[in-house]
């Protein structure tokens, strides 16, 4: 059983400013071939967008100052450089890296909300996400409302997900709550009943980025269990987290990203032990849970 209790003491990794920037090894070269069974192929990904420096970043602003031959002022960020691996069938692969290296970016691209600037991305299976705390959920309507909602993006038609409705529910153990809005909902509700949706629609893959650190002790055990019976129906797991602990617990390889590029990946603890001499910080300064 995977132990995922709260860490009093959680504080994002941040490396040391000072510290020389990884090389990148033989283990994330790009592969010749990509696997034919793999579930999910990321090739030569790149992401590059644009962020307005205008201090009124407003349509009006933009149409006046081009009105006026004027350039509005942008700053490019290359949030992933040549990102190219493979995510094994029935395997979780965890992703570990600093604040801004790019993970989110990651998840976000692998599940079809950014597409890429360059490269391509091939998903073999239906995908389910837990990207963060409420993404994709409509605080004005109820839990029940939004359920509906969540599984119809799903692929869910209404009458699948009106089957499952109970299962959800009985999951995210909200009672009442489950037909008043969500606005009234405390963040581990929210917590709660984002992963009953996000892993009851019985995911071919499922994409978790640091949404689990709401909600008891109780329903961190119930999540836990979940996680483990997805795998062992040989479901695919992307799993980003800080908890480096859970990260080891939960994955079968590990990938370390920063700065938009692949520096490492293979073994969970080597990975993480590289990490963590890195950013300079023993197992005392981690966070090694955070269920």
């Amino acid at each position: 059983m995977i132990s995922l209790s709260a860490s009093d003491n959680a504080s994002h990794l941040e490396r040391d400013p000072g510290a020389a920037e990884p090389t990148p090894d033989s283990s994330v070269d790009a592969p010749k071939d990509h696997d034919d069974s793999a579930a999910v192929v990321i090739d030569n990904l790149h992401i590059t967008y644009r962020v307005n420096l205008e201090r009124k970043n407003t349509l009006k602003n933009f149409l006046v100052k081009g009105a006026r031959g004027q350039q509005v002022n942008f700053r490019e960020v290359k949030a992933l450089r040549g990102v190219s691996f493979d995510v094994p069938q029935g395997k979780c692969t965890g992703i570990i890296g600093a604040n801004g290296a790019g993970k989110s970016t990651l998840m976000r691209a692998v599940a079809g909300i950014l597409p890429p600037t360059e490269g391509r991305i091939e998903i073999r299976g239906k995908v389910s996400t837990l990207l963060a705390l409420g993404v994709g959920f409509n605080t004005a309507l109820t839990g029940r409302e939004n359920v509906m909602l969540g599984g119809m993006a799903a692929g869910l038609t209404r009458v699948g997900v009106k089957e499952k409705f109970n299962e959800i529910a009985d999951f995210a153990d909200l009672g009442d709550f489950i037909d008043m809005p969500m606005r009234t909902y405390s963040s581990g509700m929210f917590s709660r009943l984002a992963f009953s949706v996000a892993v009851n629609m019985e995911p071919d893959i499922l994409i978790i980025d640091e949404a689990l650190s709401a909600g008891d002790a109780q329903f961190k055990e119930r999540a836990a269990k979940k996680m483990e019976a997805l795998m062992a129906q040989a479901g695919t797991m992307l799993l980003v987290s800080h908890a480096l602990q859970t990260i080891q617990d939960l994955s079968d390889e590990v990938i370390w990203l920063h700065k938009g590029r692949l520096i490492k990946r293979g073994d969970p603890k080597e990975i993480c032990d590289a990490y963590m001499n890195f950013l300079k910080v023993g197992d005392d300064k981690i966070i090694m849970e955070d269920f």
